[in-house]
């Protein structure tokens, strides 16, 4: 009988739902600080990567380059964040401990959601494992009575749906991290500081009392989930007869040079459009203006007008150092000079595929050689734009991605190997091109540009279909009697060969199912002579 109402017992203890021990406290603005004291200095060394906004209420924030967020010292928004902050900490402080773990976490221990009290110094070694338990509510409290430490290379890892913005670090001390550690969730040290080290990343916020907060070379940002917002940045601009176009201006000469590939029609409205051959270019060249030229520029200070007008959300401080692996997320962006863009800048939607990206820049923007523009977590280049107060100049092997408005200003690939993931236009001045590819997206129906799926690749010699094609692709040779030996040669976007093929029948199918989604370019030679070229489209 015993053991009977002990089986009894057990099934029901294991028919509970999962428990979410400990409640989150109320952040208020505070959740929009990655960094934060309410009396104490906010300082950064090296290159630091911040989302979120960073700021003191007594003191100053020194030396931070540009910040994903609003820099707020000793203000309203400080006041209030300070406020709020104090509001959490006795809301974590007054939590009742469920657990009491030794003074020594990780080594890959794995602990459930609760609140867990140490009364001591305490140290993060290696790996310390969260588990939610596939509750993706499961909150993470822990309650340190001295300091803190993290030893380097340690790392709070997340698993079965726990969530950074559920863990929270309440700590009676100074906070610190030693190089390349990885830590998740929200940080409040109480009447102390917070020092991070080179190579650390933080998923969360770093929050003082009273303390300075020091940080070299940290990667920062804010968690998402648990009721944060959805960005998703202002509504896009209207292109009407812009979206036509992959390269345009409204008052000036538009020229190439090279071998330059086209998605999308090129032209200008004032002058002449030379250079470009037409077998490179899917759409049409307008030679000089017409209809469709006068229709474009109309649009185009329309869709420039509706940019110009939008307000900042954030205001990057440092033009002159934008890029170098910034991370930018959906929202109206104004760098107020001339800026260079150099290494690389990440988009990150944050899983919003329709999430918009703004770029103002009052002033001319430049490149460095192999400047890329990278998209993360769901970002598309028909959602990001850039409105350009001047001259625009595109180094060699960069990588843009986007809508180009530049304004009263020249916009040139100035050499060879760039890659334009969008369109080229300027309301006034001179565009040039130099062995560069330009591919719009998204053109509308109503242009009279032939659509992607309506390509044929065909001339007198060859003809290179489906395009776009899946897993097969088939060459046909019309004229074989003209053709001998030909070699078909696919090239990526980066100008690498991925094929090279001989062709020696009039009839040849190649399987092609390896290939990424995406455009590459093609070459028929015959004796060293080229007799066809072109683009062929994976989908």
């Amino acid at each position: 009988m015993k053991k009977l109402l002990q089986n009894a017992t057990m099934v029901a203890l294991l028919s509970l739902p999962i428990l979410n021990f400990g409640q989150a406290p109320t952040l208020g603005t505070a959740a929009n600080f990655v960094l934060f004291s309410t009396n104490g200095a906010v300082s950064n060394t090296g290159t630091s990567h911040l989302t979120g906004n960073v700021g003191t209420n007594n003191g100053s924030s020194t030396a931070f380059g540009n910040v994903d967020g609003v820099m707020n010292d000793q203000n309203g928004v400080s006041a209030q964040c300070a406020a709020d902050l104090l509001i959490a900490y006795n809301q974590l402080n007054a939590t009742v401990p469920t657990f009491f773990p030794a003074a020594l976490l990780g080594n890959g221990q794995v602990l459930n959601a609760g609140v867990y009290s140490i009364g001591a110094a305490t140290t993060l070694n290696l790996n310390l494992i969260l588990d939610g338990q596939s509750n993706p509510n499961a909150v993470f409290i822990f309650k340190i009575g001295g300091p803190f430490s993290a030893n380097a290379a340690s790392k709070v890892k997340l698993i079965n749906g726990a969530q950074a913005c559920n863990v929270f670090w309440k700590i009676e001390g100074l906070v610190s991290v030693a190089s390349g550690s990885h830590l998740k969730g929200t940080i409040i040290a109480n009447n102390s500081a917070i020092n991070m080290s080179t190579g650390d990343t933080l998923e969360g916020r770093a929050l003082s009392t009273a303390g300075a907060v020091t940080i070299n070379g940290l990667l920062a940002y804010t968690p998402i989930g648990c009721g944060s917002p959805i960005l998703t940045g202002p509504a896009a601009p209207n292109l009407g007869g812009a979206a036509c176009y992959g390269i345009f201006s409204g008052n000036g000469a538009v020229s190439n040079t090279g071998i330059t590939y086209v998605t999308g029609d090129v032209g200008t409205n004032v002058g002449l459009a030379t250079g470009f051959n037409t077998v490179n270019v899917t759409g049409k060249v307008h030679p000089s203006p017409d209809g469709s030229t006068a229709q474009c520029k109309t649009d185009l200070l329309v869709a420039y007008n509706y940019i110009n007008t939008l307000s900042n959300d954030i205001q990057l401080l440092y033009p002159a150092q934008f890029g170098k692996n910034l991370v930018l997320t959906p929202h109206t962006y104004l760098l107020n000079a001339a800026t260079v863009l150099t290494d690389s800048l990440y988009l990150n939607a944050q899983g919003n595929a329709n999430a918009v990206f703004v770029i103002k820049i009052n002033g001319a923007l430049s490149t460095s050689t192999n400047a890329k523009v990278k998209l993360i977590n769901g970002a598309q280049s028909k959602n990001v734009y850039w409105k350009i107060e001047g001259a625009v100049s595109i180094n060699s092997n960069s990588v843009m991605r986007g809508t180009i408005i530049s304004n009263n200003g020249a916009l040139a690939s100035t050499s060879t190997g760039v890659l334009i993931d969008g369109r080229m236009l300027t309301t006034n001045g001179a565009l040039s091109t130099s062995a560069s590819t330009i591919t719009a997206f998204s053109i509308p129906s109503y242009c009279a540009t032939l659509s992607i799926a309506d390509l044929a690749l065909e001339n007198n010699n060859v003809s290179i279909y489906p395009n776009p094609f899946t897993s097969l692709v088939n060459v046909l040779i019309n004229k074989v009697s003209q053709v001998k030996d030909a070699e078909l040669i696919m090239y990526n976007a980066l100008g690498e060969i991925v094929l090279h093929k001989t062709i020696t029948k009039e009839l040849t199918t190649l399987e092609m199912h390896q290939y990424n989604p995406g455009i590459y370019f093609y070459r028929v030679m015959d004796n060293a002579t080229v007799i066809q070229s072109g683009r062929l489209i994976s989908k």
